[in-house]
C-alpha cells in the first residue's frame, strides 16, 4: 500500500498539476466565488463559523479582512503558480483559501465540491520543486497526486453515502431531480424531463456511479483514464441540464491526467518558429530555461518521450505490481 501511495511521477506532471491549481485559485477568486465579498454586509451575528472556525478560533469576517484576505490571496496564487518558493507560497495560499473557504460556507451553506480542491492545496507545497518538462520521477509528487485523486474519489463516494443517509431509498425513487429541473433547469433538460422515468432511472444511475467510484483505483491505466473521461461528461451534462458547476472539483481531477503532456509554452514556440520559417522546427527536445521553472532539464534525462512509453499514466493500479522503477 504504500509504495502505491507513493507512487513515482514524473516532475513535469508536478509541476503542470501545480499551475493549474494555483491558476484556478486565482479565477475562483473573481470568477465563481467574489460573492464573497458581500458577505461582509451580512449581520455578524449571522456567521455561524463551521467547526475549524471554531476550534481555531477565527474572527468574525470585516470588510477590512475580506479585503485584504481576497488581494493577497490573489498576488500569492498567481506567484504560486510559477513553481517558485513552492513550500513558503503554497502553505500560504493554502491557509488563506481555506480562510476564504470558512467565511463562504459559515452562513448556512457548505458545497461538497471544494474537497479534493483544499486537499490538492494542502499537499502541493510537500511535492518540493518540479519543473515543466522534466521526466525525473518524484515520489513525494506521487503521494500528493495520490491523495488527491483520494479525496475526489471520496468526494463521489461520501455524496452518495450522505443521499442515502438522509434521503434514504426516496432519494432513488422521489423527484430530486424533477425539482431540480423545475428550479434551474435548461431546455435540454426540459426535453428530458418529458421521457417517462427516465428522471428515475437517472437517479438511479447517480447513485451507482459515485458507489463504484473507487473501482477507478482498481483499472489499469488505460481504463482508468477512460472512467476519469466518464467523470467529466457526467459534469458536462450536470452543467448543460441543471447548471450546477463542480469546477473546483474538475480541477482537482486533473491529478488524473498526464498533464506533464500539456506544453504550451513549448507549442506556441514551435508556432512562432513555423511561421517566421515557413517549415515546421525539428522533434529535438528542448531545454530551454524559459520552458521550466528553474532551468533546461539535466541532459542525462533524456527526451521526454524516452521515459514516457507508459502510454497515458504512470501510476499504478492499487492492486498487482506497482508500475515504475
Amino acid at each position: 500500500m504504500s509504495r502505491w501511495l507513493t507512487e513515482a511521477v514524473p516532475r513535469g506532471r508536478v509541476a503542470a498539476f501545480r499551475t493549474l491549481i494555483y491558476l484556478f485559485v486565482a479565477a475562483d477568486l473573481v470568477i465563481f466565488t467574489p460573492w464573497v465579498r458581500t458577505r461582509v454586509s451580512v449581520p455578524g451575528d449571522l456567521y455561524q463559523p463551521l467547526l475549524i472556525g471554531r476550534l481555531l478560533p477565527l474572527p468574525t469576517p470585516t470588510e477590512t479582512l475580506v479585503t485584504v484576505i481576497f488581494w493577497a490571496l490573489l498576488l500569492l496564487a498567481l506567484l504560486a503558480a510559477t513553481g517558485r518558493a513552492p513550500r513558503l507560497l503554497g502553505w500560504a495560499v493554502c491557509a488563506l483559501y481555506l480562510e476564504w473557504m470558512i467565511i463562504a460556507m459559515s452562513y448556512g451553506k457548505v458545497d461538497h465540491d471544494r474537497f479534493g480542491l483544499l486537499v490538492a492545496l494542502a499537499v502541493l507545497p510537500t511535492a518540493g520543486r518540479a519543473r515543466h518538462g522534466d521526466t525525473t520521477r518524484t515520489e513525494a509528487g506521487g503521494w500528493a497526486l495520490r491523495v488527491t485523486q483520494i479525496a475526489v474519489i471520496c468526494t463521489y463516494f461520501l455524496a452518495a453515502f450522505a443521499k442515502l443517509r438522509f434521503g434514504g431509498l426516496d432519494w432513488l425513487t422521489g423527484s430530486v431531480l424533477a425539482r431540480a429541473i423545475i428550479r434551474r433547469g435548461t431546455d435540454l433538460a426540459d426535453l428530458i424531463a418529458q421521457v417517462p422515468y427516465l428522471l428515475i432511472v437517472a437517479q438511479f444511475g447517480i447513485v451507482a456511479f459515485e458507489l463504484l467510484s473507487p473501482a477507478v483505483f482498481l483499472l489499469p491505466p488505460r481504463w482508468r483514464l477512460a472512467m476519469v473521461g466518464f467523470f467529466y461528461s457526467f459534469h458536462a451534462v450536470t452543467i448543460a441540464t441543471i447548471t450546477i458547476s463542480f469546477a473546483p472539483h474538475l480541477a482537482a481531477m486533473t491529478s488524473f491526467l498526464p498533464l506533464e503532456r500539456v506544453r504550451p509554452l513549448v507549442w506556441a514556440r514551435r508556432l512562432v518558429g513555423r511561421d517566421r520559417s515557413g517549415s515546421a522546427p525539428t522533434d529535438a527536445p528542448e531545454a530551454s530555461p524559459a520552458d521550466t521553472d528553474t532551468g533546461p532539464v539535466p541532459p542525462d534525462r533524456g527526451p521526454v518521450g524516452a521515459g514516457a512509453e507508459r502510454a497515458f499514466d504512470d501510476q499504478a493500479p492499487v492492486l498487482g505490481r506497482p508500475a515504475g522503477p
